[in-house]
């Protein structure tokens, strides 16, 4: 017997013993074609068939169909049958050279085909386990998934963790850090719900309420111009300030600046060189004064508040204490007619070129000095700024003053009516010998019996030992005050009482 496309099988001789004759199977439906082309193989049951895409209208010219042997991969005519064959023989064997089809058994007596159940290459199947080997056969159970327990992938996530780090660390090492974060990370705090407030005697509760009050004055002149401080000293519109500040203000323009940013222009009232102080009138009412405290009651020690406008910088605040009292300093040119000499306060509070005039105030607020001059270096011709030796004018001074220029435009200083010889050298000051009026006749000092050459030793109990100390001493008194001095003349000491007596200010 032939099959579509195989050779007739040749004869054999028949063996020895002939087979017992096997019976024909019973009739049934016709099995699949055993040789289809390995292109057209499709999966039968509920696989569906992969159909090509239909090319309309009738093929090219030239074009050929399909042959049996068609390149693996290439679709199959869509709707082209299998090519029907008789059913095959029981034990026939296959067709010289034709490959075995899928899923036919072999022939009697022959090897199983390649990759067929129990032949070479066939899968290792299980009971319940698809042959193709994916996923269970039908009517398997389902298989358990295996999961890992906690013993387990708790050292696991911790060796994850500490190889993280432990890279992390080598890299930092390895690589240069250039200092710069994706996020900078600042601390910050949260703000007030309200404004803080400040204790009145703390320096900023000191000054909230004293700048107010301080100005800042600009004077101009025809040689060119300069700048001070000051502070109010009448709601009407009066200003203490250093005479200094304002010298030459009446050949020019003078302009006060006040704490809110308001220029006015101003006018000298009254000034002094003799203590350095000057009152000034700007047309203005409802300021808010300062008040002078009381000098007297200031002890070394004592906290202080500088205010003012150093190098023009208005509202500039600085701290320090009481250093020293009595200081006796004479400020500017000592040719001039406009030396002062002031019985100073000493603070350690920076005062500065531009702080002249300002107020130094007490813990609670009060003016107690003005300051008016600063300590410069020795050798050095023009001051420097601050070396932490700053003097003021004190208040009660200054009050005496600022009283006189105001009622009358000019001030008086007490004296004994003595002129002092600046060349001794030993203790205590000397009355200067040369000339008749070395002693005022009829002064404080001749009334009580002082002459020419005598030494003055002490005043009121507290030795002197230059001139300008006995001076600045006087100067800080009243008019109508007695002073104690004890006096000698040759090898005779005596205290003697003198009465002060005025002389207009220059």
């Amino acid at each position: 017997m032939s099959h579509d496309g195989a050779a007739p099988a040749e004869p054999t001789e028949p063996p020895a013993t002939p087979p017992a004759p096997v019976p024909a199977p019973p009739p049934g439906p016709a099995p699949a074609a055993l040789f289809a082309a390995p292109s057209s193989y499709r999966r039968t049951g509920a696989d569906e068939p992969v159909a090509a895409p239909l090319r309309p209208g009738p093929p090219d010219a030239g074009e050929q169909p399909p042959g049996p042997f068609a390149r693996p991969g290439a679709p199959a005519p869509v709707g082209a049958p299998a090519r029907p064959g008789p059913p095959p023989m029981f034990g026939a064997p296959p067709a010289f050279g034709a490959p075995p089809a899928f899923g036919a058994p072999p022939a009697f007596g022959a090897p199983p085909a390649f990759g067929a159940p129990g032949g070479p290459g066939a899968p290792d199947v299980r009971p319940g386990q698809r042959a193709d080997g994916d996923g269970p056969g039908p009517g398997a159970p389902p298989r358990r998934r295996r999961s890992l327990s906690v013993a387990w992938v708790a050292p696991l996530v911790v060796l994850a963790l500490a190889a993280g780090f432990l890279g992390g660390l080598a890299g930092g090492r390895a690589l240069p850090d250039d200092g710069r974060r994706a996020d900078a990370g600042l601390p910050t705090i949260p703000a007030p719900a309200a404004p803080v407030d400040r204790a009145p005697e703390s320096v900023a509760g000191i000054a909230a309420a004293v700048l107010p009050s301080v100005v800042s004055l600009e004077v101009t002149t025809a040689d060119g111009g300069g700048s001070g401080s000051g502070f109010v000293l009448r709601q009407d519109g009066y200003v203490l300030t250093n005479n200094h500040v304002v010298a030459g203000a009446s050949e020019g323009s003078l302009v006060v600046q006040f704490a809110d940013g308001t220029e006015l222009p101003g006018t000298v009232v009254g000034a002094t060189g003799d203590y350095d102080l000057a009152v000034v009138k700007v047309d203005a009412t409802g300021l808010q004064p300062l008040a002078l405290g009381d000098s007297d009651a200031v002890v070394v020690g004592d906290p202080v508040v500088a205010i003012g406008a150093p190098l023009g910088l208005v509202g500039t605040v600085t701290t320090g204490i009481v250093s020293a009292l009595n200081r006796p300093v004479v400020a500017g040119d000592g040719d001039s007619t406009d030396t002062a000499f002031i019985n100073a306060i000493q603070t350690d509070a920076a005062i500065n070129p531009g702080n002249s005039g300002g107020p130094l105030v007490n813990a609670q607020g009060e003016v107690v000095g003005i300051n008016s001059a600063i300590a410069q270096l020795p050798g050095r011709l023009t001051g420097v700024g601050s070396i932490g030796l700053g003097f003021a004018i004190p208040s009660n001074q200054a009050r005496r003053t600022a009283e006189q220029l105001i009622e009358t435009g000019r001030a008086t200083y007490p004296v004994i009516g003595v002129v002092l010889d600046p060349e001794y050298v030993g203790e205590g000051v000397r009355v200067y010998e040369q000339g008749e009026q070395s002693v005022r006749s009829g002064g404080p000092a001749d009334l009580a019996g002082i002459r020419r050459g005598d030494i003055i030793l002490a005043i009121d109990g507290r030795p002197v030992t230059a001139s300008e100390e006995l001076i600045v001493t006087i100067r800080a008194r009243e008019v109508g005050d007695t002073v104690v001095l004890r006096v000698r003349t040759g090898q005779d000491e005596r205290e003697v009482r003198v009465r002060l007596q005025a002389s207009p200010s220059d």
